[in-house]
């Protein structure tokens, strides 16, 4: 992750220690959801660095229906906020309506929020909207001195935004999920490259790419990383990659060489 700016490290530090208790206390008084979003709008200025005058608002209607709360910054809408009330624990079913609102406008992301927990959503633009929770913060859980803790709410603020880490972090998640590295596995070049070991290994067995794949697919990886969704769209984005990779690579003159297997069996021997 980045490093946090000294002064916005300050600030964070600052808005933890204070709103932990103001959290803590409106959560002992079971406060409804109208209070929760009044300590969410603060919390969005003093923690978050928005300008809740300019930044935020809580009058953006789609559809006729009104949003808790919107993030605008330069008077672009950025990301729509769902808020519950504090006692409520959240559950995926709460963001339907935001995320229902935000593929509408074109937004990627949604918040949802009662005030300790804070669950960022990225919008999956497929057919049903989708939604995949990238980010989830137990306010009243962080440690004001560990930087891990700073780091991750640094992701959510405003001068975080400005430098898409949220979307950097998102596609670094991504690339270390278990739908791309499923996906990955079962690429040609990997298998060649298990290939090849598993010859150095058992040089008088004769393997080829088709057998290390059926083990791989039927044995080796779970069937709920190589179906659905995300499976999908982790094997296209590889695809489209090494498609990409090969269109820009120079084209190599002709030459004599010797089988792939004759070479292998050469290093063997």
């Amino acid at each position: 992750m980045a490093a946090v700016p000294k002064k916005v490290a300050e600030r964070l530090v600052a808005g933890i220690k204070r709103y932990q208790p103001i959290l803590a206390a409106a959560k002992a008084r079971d406060v409804g959801e109208a209070d929760t979003v009044t300590i969410i709008k603060d919390m969005l200025a003093d923690v978050f660095g928005y300008d809740k005058y300019s930044d935020v608002t809580s009058e953006h209607s789609i559809r006729g229906t009104f949003c808790d709360l919107a993030i605008k910054i330069d008077n672009q809408l950025q990301t729509l906020i769902e808020v519950k009330a504090i006692g409520l624990d959240l559950k995926d079913a709460h963001v339907k309506q935001a995320i229902d609102y935000a593929a509408n406008q074109g937004v990627d992301w949604v918040l949802l929020t009662n005030g300790v927990t804070w669950r960022v959503y990225h919008l999956i633009f497929a057919k049903p909207i989708d939604q995949e929770l990238v980010l989830e913060i137990d306010f009243c859980a962080l440690n004001s001195r560990v930087e891990g803790d700073i780091e991750l709410v640094y992701l959510w603020c405003k001068e975080g935004w400005q430098r898409s880490l949220l979307g950097e972090y998102h596609t670094q998640k991504q690339a270390l999920s278990r739908f791309f590295v499923g996906a990955m596995l079962q690429t040609d070049a990997v298998v060649d490259v298990i290939r090849r070991e598993l010859r150095r290994v058992s040089p008088d067995v004769r393997i080829d790419s088709a057998q290390i794949k059926d083990v791989l697919v039927n044995e080796v990886i779970k069937r709920e990383v190589m179906e659905g969704d995300k499976a999908d769209q982790a094997r296209k984005k590889i695809a489209k990659t090494a498609n990409k990779a090969l269109r820009a690579a120079p084209a190599k003159p002709a030459k004599a060489t010797k089988s792939a297997d004759d070479a292998e069996n050469a290093v063997v021997d």
